[in-house]
């Protein structure tokens, strides 16, 4: 199969839409209609499904879609293991990560990563810290950078960042105005969580039960989908909620939020970067994470 083809296919299944795709390929959307469409009869099946405005996988679809990431993968692969021959570093990175190291430590990573190697393309994916992990285990990103670890022997996570967290409430609520509260206060109070399978969340949990409280216990009000949400549903007054200081930083200084301690208990947790164990990465890949370790220990002195 052609592996430009096959990449315009990739494309769709990334974004949901033959519109987003054209656009993003720079191609026309007949153009990418028709690389689909001859897709499926070389594959002697239907591929993708229009649901309304969302391009959705079929089970075909789903299948050459695994296979297609791979070859793009060894494509890639094989391009960068020429140019470290040449001396060279180019090529594609494709990096995930959960929301805090996505959203606030990332960015001026990769942008310095970028003026240092302008001729490498980084995509990058950011969803909540399971997701990225499956991504992973797939082959879909080839590092990732996560707010928690769990039991994986195929992953291998590896510490290079310390996120504080911090306990937020609106700036009139009692707790703010005290400035540091018993963790048996936090019963009663209304919650705002993050979703399961987010790093926040289950190295929250994971500290606080530790220091005694009964996670279950807490009166939860609302599960937020990502920080954004969290963070303005504490300033609209739903509830508490404890976020990375990351994510709150501005609202502290402006007083919009505030934060509050709670007596004896430390609220950081690890950033880790994660890759498939047993994998080989092209040489770019290696290049990045040392780049993020090295700025990992300047950033520790």
């Amino acid at each position: 199969m052609d592996l430009h083809r096959l990449e315009i296919f990739c494309k769709v299944a990334e974004l949901k839409s033959f519109t987003l795709a054209a656009e993003a390929l720079l191609l026309s959307q007949p153009t990418v209609s028709e690389h689909i469409r001859t897709l499926e009869e070389m594959a002697g099946d239907r591929l993708v499904d229009r649901l309304g405005r969302e391009v959705r996988l079929t089970p075909a679809g789903q299948i050459l879609h695994r296979y297609a990431m791979k070859m793009l993968h060894l494509r890639e692969e094989a391009r960068q293991a020429l140019a470290d021959y040449r001396g060279e570093l180019l090529g594609r990175l494709f990096i995930g990560a959960s929301t805090i190291p996505g959203s606030y430590l990332l960015p001026q990573i990769i942008g310095v990563f970028k003026a240092e190697h302008p001729a490498i393309q980084i995509t990058l994916r950011i969803a909540n810290t399971i997701a990225i992990g499956e991504m992973v285990l797939k082959g879909e990103v080839g590092l990732g950078l996560l707010g928690s670890k769990w039991p994986e022997k195929r992953l291998r996570f590896e510490e290079v960042y310390t996120d504080e967290l911090t306990l937020a409430v609106p700036p009139d609520h009692p707790f703010a105005l005290k400035g540091e509260v018993q963790i048996s206060e936090l019963y009663g109070q209304p919650f705002i969580l993050r979703e399961r399978g987010s790093g926040t969340q289950m190295a929250v949990q994971e500290i606080l039960n530790a220091h005694g409280l009964d996670f279950g216990k807490l009166s939860v009000v609302a599960e937020m989908p990502n920080t954004e949400a969290v963070r303005q549903s504490i300033k609209a007054r739903v509830g508490l909620g404890i976020l990375s200081r990351l994510a709150v930083a501005a609202d502290l200084e402006y007083g919009t939020l505030r934060a509050v301690t709670i007596r004896g208990v430390e609220l950081k947790r690890p950033i880790f970067l994660v890759q498939r164990l047993g994998r080989d990465l092209p040489p770019v890949y290696a290049a990045f994470g040392e780049f993020v370790r090295a700025g990992s220990r300047n950033a520790s002195r």
